[in-house]
């Protein structure tokens, strides 16, 4: 009786590390990644949006976005994305 009881407390305690509280982002495309493809600097800027949604339960604050080499972030939230808002990103492809 007294393992099944430390059981049960410990199954209870553990499943409060599970419950997510909170910002939480959802990224709109489902792998979240940009396919550039065959690009030209006559016909293309090189600039792409990644929408997001807050689904926690808090304001989420964007404070940093990094990228890789070629890439530049002309465009990120400045203001709180409030719970079930959408916010965007805009990411530049040096197209030198």
């Amino acid at each position: 009786m007294k393992n099944i009881a430390l059981i049960i407390a410990v199954l209870l305690i553990s499943s409060f590390g599970y419950s997510q509280n909170g910002p939480k982002i959802e990224f709109k495309a489902k792998d979240n990644t940009i396919d550039y493809g065959t690009v030209s600097k006559k016909s293309d800027n090189g600039i792409r949006i990644i929408e997001f949604t807050n689904t926690g339960d808090a304001p989420l604050i964007v404070s940093n976005v990094l990228s890789t080499p070629g890439f530049s972030i002309p465009l990120k939230p400045n203001q709180p994305i409030m719970p079930g808002k959408t916010g965007k990103i805009e990411v530049k492809y040096s197209m030198i």
